[in-house]
């Protein structure tokens, strides 16, 4: 019996939203039915963003559904999750988000190789609006493009 690999659930509109900066990877201090839910696939980032505390980042609004077969001992939802860094890289980080125009985005969550749950943040600065009518041109031309050369092929 073969297994079925652990999904990877990305933001995709925080590259939209966001231009980053810098990427780096935290783990995420879980329950074990968040594990559980996290494999099954219904995990939900489109919400989510990082705040500092007292010198530790925590991870706001992350959505991991209640694990299906759960008891009593089920999880929150949305509560607060601790990310997990170097205290180096956490003073770095905490430096730069204090900076007008900066923010902590949580890209990506997936499995490592050794099979931690782990989530890539970004170290980001919002777009202008511009920026944003460029990156639409640019995904029309490119989607204009691929529909001309696949025509061409046929």
């Amino acid at each position: 019996m073969k297994k079925k690999a652990a999904p990877e659930i990305v933001n995709r509109r925080a590259t939209f939203e966001y231009e980053f900066i810098s990427r780096h990877e935290a783990g995420i201090a879980l329950l074990g039915t968040e594990i559980k839910s996290y494999r099954a696939g219904h995990v939900n980032l489109s919400d989510a963003y990082c705040l500092f505390d007292k010198g530790e980042l925590y991870i706001h609004n992350l959505y991991i559904a209640e694990y299906e077969n759960g008891t009593y001992s089920n999880h929150v939802p949305r509560r607060l999750r601790k990310l997990l860094l170097r205290r180096a890289e956490l003073r770095k980080l905490e430096r730069k988000a204090s900076e007008k125009g900066f923010t902590i985005v949580p890209y990506r969550v997936y499995l490592s190789e050794r099979g931690f749950v782990k989530v890539e943040i970004a170290l980001a600065q919002g777009k202008k609006s511009y920026d944003k009518r460029d990156a639409i041109r640019e995904k029309d031309n490119k989607r204009e493009l691929d529909r001309l050369k696949k025509i061409k092929l046929s």
